[in-house]
């Protein structure tokens, strides 16, 4: 899962991050519509400084997690959850950031049921 790896390749991007989560998280949400991507950016932003730095992984962190997990409800939110994830991961080219995204969803306890990597499919989620 490397949720955060694009927001680590520079204090900017990470700062447009955090607008733009603050701007449209408070945007609404139509009944029928899944989950937004700057929902899932915000409620995984206490996750970016392990992600950059390693550690111990906050437990706001962990929390972050198991709230975009459990908001997969839907297979329409799963989808956009997958497709949020593999956006940001897009930019990654391994290395520490990469594989420390990767393997928050197992240490904090709260596995994806899909991949998100380069090689799985969002549309393929049930």
């Amino acid at each position: 899962m490397a949720f955060a790896a694009t927001t680590i390749r520079g204090g900017r991007t990470a700062a447009l991050l955090v607008v733009a989560a603050a701007v449209l998280v408070l945007a609404p949400r139509g009944a029928s519509a899944a989950i937004s991507c700057t929902t899932v950016y915000s409620t995984l932003l206490p996750c970016l400084g392990y992600v950059q730095s390693g550690g111990v992984v906050p437990p706001a962190c962990c929390e972050g997690i198991k709230k975009v997990v459990s908001a997969g409800r839907s297979t329409p939110d799963r989808r956009a959850i997958c497709a949020c994830l593999k956006n940001i991961g897009s930019g990654a080219a391994g290395g520490p950031y990469a594989s420390r995204a990767e393997g928050l969803p197992g240490r904090c306890k709260a596995p994806l049921p899909y991949k998100t990597g380069p090689n799985g499919s969002c549309d393929l989620i049930n």
